[in-house]
Order: structure tokens, then C-alpha cells, then sequence
């Protein structure tokens, strides 16, 4: 099973607190994705002087303009893909890794897609080196998605589109979901996307802000970004 480098885990107890206090008080009811988030050493996918503040209750900046999500929101968008050993997932938007050692905790085979070639290469070696051995990084237009490795069971999307992707919904396989948030730039609504024998399904999960997704299918790199 994956785990921490460091022995003794000196943020277990802050651990443990955020999936009592932050998780399931807030509803979320998945004992496997709890456990999964109680797991996985989030302050090693934040930089180092971030490390105090890894199971607080909000985002984190990690370089480049780019965030890890609040745990709640990772939780609840999780719990959304409901998750099963075995399952292949597509994620869009690696950022630090840690949505992908999660989906890889709970026994997923995770393709994950990552725009920014340095935060594909961080992601890529702090998975490795904590065994996270069952996710795949590829650096990449994420909106696109992977069609050489689709359908699959569940698509994650961890920045705002504009739109649905149709290049994600194609990807899915019958049954499967697509969690992803869709809206303005500032604001957005986290939306689940199924794929039924009758067509897509979508409903509406709760109102969100993300950084925005960048690629073929998203919004254009702002002035003066890559």
C-alpha cells in the first residue's frame, strides 16, 4: 500500500482531525473515500513551506498559478465518481498529484493529464517515490483527454471549463461519470455528467471557483501565461 517516506507520519493526528472535522461533519458518507484521504500524506504534494498548512481547510497555492483543492472539495468530488477497485479513471489537471493518490488509495488506474511541463515532472516524482504506482502522468493538453486509453469509468476535471468538453464525454464509457466544473472564469458549477444507454445525464452539484482550465477545449492562456 502506498504511503509516507517519513517515519514516524507527524501529521497523522492533523490527518485524522480534517476527515472528522472537515469531511464527515460536512457529509461526506464514503467510509472508503474517508479512509482513502485519511491515507494519503497530503503535506508531502504541497511545497515544503506550505507543509504547516496542508490539512487546513482551503486551497493551496503549488507554483505556477496552480492550486491543490480544499479537502472538501477533493472528498466531495471523489465520493462523486464513486470509485471502485479496479476502475480506470481519467483525471484532467494532475497539478501536485494528490486527486490522483487518492483515486490510486481507493484502487483506481488513473491516466492523469497535466498542462505545465514542470508541475507534470513534480507530480510525476512524488507519486513515485510513494508508491503511487497504479497512476500514469502524461504531459498534455488535458481537455482532449486520452482516447488511446478510453472509455473510461470516470473522468475528473480539477479546473473550470467554459463548456463540457465533447472530447471527455466521448471518452466515457456507458455508466460512467464526469465530474467537472463548468463557468465564468471567477465562478463556476460543479456539474456530474453521465453517460446512460439514452444519452448524457447532468446534474447540478453545488456552485465552486477553480482556476480556469487551459487547452483546445477550455479558455485560452491569459496575456503573458503559457
Amino acid at each position: 500500500m502506498p504511503h509516507s517516506t517519513e517515519t514516524p507520519d507527524e501529521f497523522a493526528a492533523s490527518r485524522r482531525a480534517m476527515v472528522e472535522q472537515q469531511l464527515r461533519r460536512r457529509g461526506i458518507a464514503s467510509e472508503a473515500v474517508l479512509q482513502a484521504m485519511e491515507e494519503v500524506p497530503r503535506h508531502l504534494f504541497v511545497p515544503e513551506t506550505a507543509r504547516h498548512a496542508a490539512y487546513d481547510d482551503s486551497p493551496l497555492h503549488i507554483g505556477r498559478g496552480q492550486t491543490i483543492s480544499q479537502p472538501f472539495m477533493v472528498a466531495r468530488m471523489t465520493e462523486l465518481l464513486k470509485v471502485r477497485p479496479g476502475a480506470r479513471i481519467l483525471e484532467v489537471g494532475t497539478g501536485s498529484g494528490y486527486q490522483a493518490a487518492v483515486l490510486d488509495q481507493l484502487g483506481a488506474e488513473v491516466w492523469t493529464i497535466e498542462r505545465l511541463p514542470e508541475l507534470t515532472e513534480a507530480a510525476r516524482q512524488t507519486l513515485d517515490r510513494l508508491g503511487y504506482d497504479r497512476v500514469h502522468v502524461v504531459n498534455g493538453d488535458g481537455t482532449l483527454g486520452l482516447p488511446e486509453h478510453a472509455p473510461y469509468d470516470g473522468i475528473i476535471v480539477t479546473a473550470a471549463a467554459p463548456h463540457v468538453p465533447e472530447h471527455l464525454t466521448d471518452q466515457l464509457a456507458e455508466g460512467g461519470r464526469l465530474i467537472i466544473p463548468v463557468g465564468a472564469r471567477d465562478v463556476q458549477e460543479l456539474r456530474v455528467v453521465t453517460r446512460t444507454a439514452r444519452g448524457l445525464e447532468t446534474t447540478y452539484i453545488l456552485d465552486c471557483r477553480f482556476v480556469p482550465l487551459i487547452g483546445a477545449e477550455g479558455y485560452p492562456p491569459e496575456e503573458g501565461s503559457s
